[in-house]
């Protein structure tokens, strides 16, 4: 008799890729604080904001993540969005600051309510931490003097990018990175307009 092999469950998170040129600007800043600050935790990922935390689901359900996914973004129109500076929650993470963007905050929220009606996702941890945008350089593993002298560094650099964010993008986990799954294209603003 032969047992059904478990259907094992994936880890997966939603977020905006920066398009190129800003896609290379950050990879380069995360690879200085590697080289420089011993952090490469951040590496793991490709240059992002989160839009949705990490979650698990079962590999089988991925078609219908991707069809729902699919069906919300093309109900969103695309929109800009501007990275200005650096920030940082010390004593650990150093990023590109985001912008305030009512266009961002809404699709997030938007985002947030559909995977939990739509898909049964539920992060705990959403409802003690406001959504603050933002683009990780170094985390985790940034020591403490290494995190103090990171900042010294890059509190006052001025830094912008400018980018039209018109898709948004499901990561997957590999077991050792998160990789990028499926791009979810936003509808165009253009097509709004009669």
């Amino acid at each position: 008799m032969h047992g059904k092999a478990p259907d094992k469950s994936q880890q997966y998170f939603i977020a905006i890729i920066p398009p190129s040129p800003v896609y290379e600007e950050a990879l380069q800043l995360k690879e200085y604080f590697r080289d420089t600050y011993n952090s490469k935790a951040s590496l793991n990922s490709p240059p992002h904001v989160t839009l949705h935390m990490p979650f698990r689901m079962k590999e089988k359900k991925e078609a219908e993540l991707v069809q729902k996914l699919t069906l919300f973004a093309e109900d969103r129109q695309s929109f800009h969005l501007t990275l200005r500076n650096f920030s940082c929650f010390s004593p650990k993470v150093i990023f590109i600051d985001v912008e305030t963007n009512p266009a961002l905050h809404a699709l997030q929220q938007d985002l947030h309510r559909y995977c939990k009606t739509q898909l049964n996702l539920y992060n705990a941890t959403y409802k003690e931490q406001p959504f603050y945008p933002h683009l990780t350089l170094a985390f985790r593993d940034l020591k403490k003097p290494n995190f103090e002298k990171a900042w010294q560094e890059f509190r006052d650099k001025e830094y912008r990018a400018d980018f039209e964010v018109d898709s948004i993008t499901l990561l997957k986990h590999t077991g050792k990175l998160w990789k990028p799954f499926t791009s979810f294209p936003l509808a165009a603003r253009i097509s709004q307009m009669k």
